[in-house]
């Protein structure tokens, strides 16, 4: 082979690898997102009767925000224990769109008239849209968060610190709603919605719409997150959590990072606090605070916190025998609760997802 030759052989492509190892890995990713598909959208609609449906309407609400955790718990490395907040301002927004469609145009809000002046408040005309509400379930979260993580991250604040500062801002959300008792129905929150964007929420079909809704969300944010495991981003929010101080060595900026997934965990709750709204047709300060922020966190470290699908079964399984459990055993609940989570960090840390795994292993 002469010199040219030699420089030619040098510069030429190098054989791409293999897809099979690739596209094995992602086989079991497909086959469980059409195993929550078929569970959901099929199964369930057929075999439970309406309330039992509702109530799965109003777990799977849950396990959307549990995918936002997942992401920044998971893989960001960051315990949010405030998603609480972003729930509750996606549901009241939400919330507040209902009560001023119920009251007709330039009507104003039955509870208003109870406790207040009888006049709307001039920030809540904006939600008389429905198009501003549906943006502002998604801004009024996102921006409240951009501003946090900017000022949490910038600064460095991380680990156990970050941890107690988002527990602090859900006590501090829930004590401030309960104090607008005028203007947002303080203790006893908005309620007694009758249309949900002119259906009827006393029609049975229309209660079933509304699952096959939140359904069908999940379904998309499963997906989105799925594409941001699989991305550039995901291997950085995986570094920063591992390596933080590496990764800025490297040239990026960990804040930068974080910020964008706590936005995304942030936005996400507010779309599952929105659709919270119809489907359980309440919202108070009780589902917003410290204690649902936690429930949230359980029901993902129970699931499996750093992978797709552990989040959802996590949370959705927690839930339901929180309903079921409380119905039997009112007062021990929360026992039942509490050894279930210790005994899952104690010998399972990273969750129920992975005792196939484990067995595989043993086998």
């Amino acid at each position: 082979m002469t010199a040219t030759e030699d420089d030619l052989a040098r510069q030429a492509p190098a054989p791409a690898e293999p897809a099979g190892p690739a596209r094995r890995r992602e086989w079991p990713t497909a086959l469980g997102f059409i195993a929550v598909g078929l569970a959901l959208l099929v199964l369930a609609p057929a075999v439970l009767s309406d309330f039992r449906l509702a109530l799965l309407g109003r777990f799977v609400c849950y396990a959307i925000v549990a995918v936002g955790i997942g992401l920044a718990w998971g893989r960001g490395g960051m315990l949010t224990l405030g998603q609480g907040v972003f729930f509750g301002l996606g549901a009241y927004v939400m919330a507040m769109h209902l009560k001023l469609a119920d009251a007709g145009a330039g009507g104003v809000p039955d509870f208003m008239k109870l406790y207040g002046d009888g006049r709307v408040p001039g920030w809540w005309e904006p939600f008389r849209s429905p198009v501003v509400t549906l943006v502002g379930v998604v801004v009024i979260p996102g921006l409240v968060a951009l501003g946090l993580g900017a000022a949490v991250f910038r600064r460095r604040v991380r680990g156990a610190y970050f941890a107690i500062l988002s527990q602090a801002l859900a006590a501090a959300f829930a004590i401030l709603l309960i104090g607008q008792q005028a203007a947002i129905g303080g203790t006893n929150g908005l309620n007694g919605f009758k249309s949900f964007f002119g259906y009827n929420l006393f029609d049975p079909v229309n209660k079933r719409m509304l699952f096959y809704i939140a359904a069908a969300v999940l379904l998309v944010v499963l997906l989105i997150t799925w594409q941001l495991y699989r991305s550039r981003f995901g291997e950085l929010l995986v570094a920063v959590r591992d390596q933080e101080e590496r990764v800025r060595f490297l040239g990026y900026d960990p804040a930068t990072v974080k910020i964008v997934a706590y936005v995304f965990a942030a936005v996400v709750a507010g779309v599952a606090g929105a659709l919270f709204v119809p489907i359980v047709g309440i919202i108070s300060p009780a589902s917003v605070g410290v204690v649902p922020s936690i429930a949230f966190l359980i029901g993902v470290a129970i699931g499996g916190r750093s992978t797709l699908f552990g989040p959802v079964v996590g949370a959705i399984a927690v839930a339901w025998a929180q309903t079921s459990l409380s119905e039997a055993f009112p007062s021990f609940w929360s026992y039942f609760q509490g050894a279930l989570f210790v005994l899952v960090v104690a010998f399972l840390p990273r969750g129920l997802s992975t005792v196939g795994s484990l067995l595989r292993r043993k086998a």
